[in-house]
């Protein structure tokens, strides 16, 4: 209800208590019986609330004086969110799992939504809805009777991932990699694994630290567990990926070996390291629920967020891949990795700029020599930081494309490569 919220944020009930179900902070996609929260950003989200309300929420949050509906005044509508969202957090005694990272978070998020989802009713962020609006929202979309919540977990700072879990209270912390991402700002490489660390550093001492064991930053964090530690990766830790192979499409078929039994894992998703997303996921399965069994069988047919690895094959026969939602060097190598593992006579990569990096240069040129490495041709746009001229018409750069032929397309978010994708599909 409205005076629950109210209660809940210490704010001021106005208008009539109506029952709340969930939030959303846009008015473009908010559900009937929602409430709207306007957050104070880039635009003034009370621009909205009279849309929201059309839109059919049920009450809003207002720093402003309330007008028609049922609002709830507060001092700081971001705030309130956090502050609500904890609450809700209190009334839930289930499993709830932190994700964080930086690469993989997304998809290994969805890997465990679809591993405990076999055998529970379970909440995930949709697609990367990890910062201080994306993951109360998430907390706060969870249905009655939800049995496990899985919640990827971003930063761009130090103290972000603390404040997400003030919230959370995850009881189980999946770290996935340390990469150079965000590495302006927390002052290199090293400054991201201590902000990532602040996951596991924050779990109870009957949590769980599910941590990658072929990264020596990650696995280092084991001594920042207050309770158990289980690790993961290729032919090491509690969770060990044996007889890896990859089929023409660059998608994992391997064997999972762990304390809780053994199987073989097919993915649809191409990469090598979605390999080691699936392994934390199976790991995780483990921990909540002592067996494997149903986890592997459900992994063979998880799908994970769009513009990650989505593979698209054109009439021609070509293959693009979407894998635009963002990107560090350590992602591109990756991506690179499974274009150069896909069997194809001629392979190509439309690259646009890696943003927030410490180096960009350096980074830049690393991406360059693995793509040249591997016997890929980069197409440029938006930056000449590849070491070629970059172009505004990439698709067209690409030439006659035909069957063997594959096209990555990669780039940090705000460079909006998808809109390229789309051209490449018509």
């Amino acid at each position: 209800m409205a005076s629950q919220v109210a209660s809940a944020v210490g704010g001021t009930l106005h208008g009539p208590d109506v029952a709340v179900d969930g939030a959303s902070f846009d008015s473009r996609s908010v559900a009937t019986g929602q409430l709207f929260v306007p957050i104070v950003a880039e635009r003034d989200g009370h621009e909205f609330i009279d849309g929201a309300l059309a839109g059919g929420a049920a009450a809003y949050l207002t720093e402003r004086e309330p007008g028609g509906g049922t609002a709830i005044r507060v001092d700081d509508t971001a705030a309130a969110l956090m502050a609500l969202a904890t609450w809700s957090r209190r009334q839930l005694d289930i499993p709830v799992i932190g994700v964080t990272g930086s690469v993989g978070k997304t998809s290994t998020k969805d890997f465990i939504a679809a591993a405990l989802g076999a055998t529970r009713r379970v909440t995930a962020n949709l697609r990367s809805f990890n910062n201080e609006q994306g993951l109360p929202v998430t907390i706060l979309g969870a249905p009655d009777g939800v049995e496990a919540l899985v919640v990827e977990m971003g930063m761009r700072g130090f103290g972000e991932i603390v404040r997400l879990c003030d919230v959370a209270h995850p009881t189980i912390g999946v770290v996935t990699r340390v990469a150079a991402s965000h590495t302006e700002r927390v002052g290199g490489i090293d400054g991201v694994a201590r902000a990532k660390r602040e996951l596991i550093e924050q779990l109870p001492a009957d949590g769980v630290a599910v941590l990658n064991a072929d990264d020596h930053r990650v696995a280092a964090m084991a001594a920042a567990a207050a309770g158990d530690v289980v690790t993961f990766g290729v032919d090491a830790g509690d969770v060990r990926i044996i007889e890896l192979e990859l089929d023409a499409l660059a998608r994992p078929r391997f064997t999972i070996e762990t304390p809780w039994g053994s199987g073989r894992v097919e993915l649809a998703a191409s990469g090598v390291h979605m390999a080691s997303n699936a392994a934390a996921a199976i790991a995780v399965a483990g921990v909540v629920e002592g067996t494997i069994d149903a986890a592997v069988v459900a992994l063979a047919a998880a799908t994970v967020s769009g513009m990650r690895m989505e593979l698209h094959t054109l009439t021609s026969g070509a293959v693009v891949i979407n894998d635009a939602y963002n990107a560090n060097p350590d992602s591109m190598r990756a991506a690179l990795d499974a274009v150069a593992a896909m069997d194809a006579t001629r392979r190509m990569a439309i690259l646009g700029p890696m943003g927030e990096l410490d180096d960009p240069a350096a980074g830049h040129a690393r991406v360059a020599d693995d793509a040249r490495a591997r016997g890929i041709e980069v197409i440029a746009t938006g930056t000449d930081l590849y070491g070629v001229q970059p172009t505004d018409d990439p698709v067209a750069a690409l030439g006659e494309l035909g069957s063997g032929d594959v096209v990555l397309v990669k780039a940090s978010r705000a460079g909006a490569l998808e809109r390229f994708v789309d051209e490449l599909l018509g």
